[in-house]
C-alpha cells in the first residue's frame, strides 16, 4: 500500500492493520447468515467502528422471483442504497462479514459490476480485527449521503441459459456447499441439486481456519484442479 489514505487497486483484499491505516473510507458490514440471525442484529451487538450496515436481501439483491433468490438490484435501486449507506465515487471501499467473505464478495462484486472503482474486502473479516486486537462499538455512526453513480456492466454476467453452456462446454463452478450440491438438503431453494455438468467448489475452501484467504499459489492449485486454466 503507497500511504496510509490509499488502496492497492490491483488487490481486493485489505488486511485489519492497512484498514485501521486508512484515512477516508466507506465501511460496509454485510453480516449476513443462512438461516438467520438477521445480520443487522448483529450489526447492533457491535461492529468495526465507523460501519454501516448493508443488508444482502434488501442493499445488494432485488426481491427474489424469476431472476432468482438473489437478483441483481436495477442500477437506479442501487445507486439509491448505496447514497444511503454513504458511497462515493472518489472514495475507497471496504467490506466485511463474519463467514469466510462469502457474503462480503457478494457485496465487492455488486460494486464493481455497478462502477465502482475502488472496493475491498476485509480478509478475515470481523475474527481478523478482533484478533489484531482492533476495537468494535456498538454506536451506529452518523452518514453523510454519498454520490455513488451505478454504471452497470463493470463485471461480466451469465443468463441461465449462458451458464448451461458453459457447463456443458467448459466449467462452471458452483460455489455451494457440498450437500446442497448433491441435493442432499436444501432449505431454502425450491429445487435441490445443481446444473448439470457444475463443478462443486464450495467457497469455504477458499479460506483458512482463520477465516483469511489462502495464498494465490494455493488458490491457483486448488482452481487447477477443478479444471480452471488460465486466461
Amino acid at each position: 500500500m503507497s500511504s496510509p489514505n490509499q488502496t492497492d487497486q490491483t488487490n481486493p483484499l485489505i488486511t485489519p492493520d492497512g484498514l485501521a491505516a486508512l484515512g477516508d473510507v466507506t465501511l460496509l458490514d454485510v453480516r449476513w447468515h443462512l438461516g438467520g440471525p438477521p445480520g443487522i442484529e448483529l450489526y447492533r451487538e457491535g461492529h468495526l467502528p465507523g460501519a454501516v450496515y448493508c443488508d444482502l436481501d434488501t442493499d445488494l439483491a432485488a426481491p427474489p422471483g424469476a431472476g432468482g433468490r438473489h437478483p441483481l438490484p436495477d442500477a437506479a435501486t442501487f445507486q439509491s442504497a448505496m447514497r444511503r449507506l454513504g458511497v462515493r465515487d472518489d472514495r475507497p471501499v471496504v467490506v466485511y462479514d463474519d463467514v469466510g467473505s462469502t457474503v462480503a464478495a457478494r457485496a465487492w462484486w455488486a460494486l464493481r459490476y455497478f462502477g465502482h472503482q475502488d472496493v475491498r474486502v476485509l480478509d478475515g473479516g470481523l475474527s481478523a480485527w478482533t484478533a489484531a486486537g482492533l476495537p468494535t462499538t456498538k454506536e451506529a455512526p452518523p452518514v453523510k449521503e454519498g454520490d455513488f453513480t451505478a454504471r452497470p456492466g463493470g463485471m461480466p454476467v451469465l443468463t441461465a441459459d449462458e451458464a448451461a453452456a458453459v457447463a456443458a462446454e467448459g466449467v462452471l463452478l458452483d460455489a455451494r456447499a457440498a450437500e446442497r450440491y448433491r441435493g442432499e438438503v436444501e432449505p431454502v431453494d425450491p429445487v435441490a441439486g445443481h446444473v448439470p455438468g457444475a463443478v462443486n467448489a464450495p467457497t469455504t475452501a477458499n479460506v483458512g481456519p482463520d477465516g483469511r484467504f489462502l495464498d494465490p499459489a494455493a488458490l491457483r492449485a486448488r482452481f487447477a484442479e477443478l479444471g480452471v486454466g488460465e486466461g
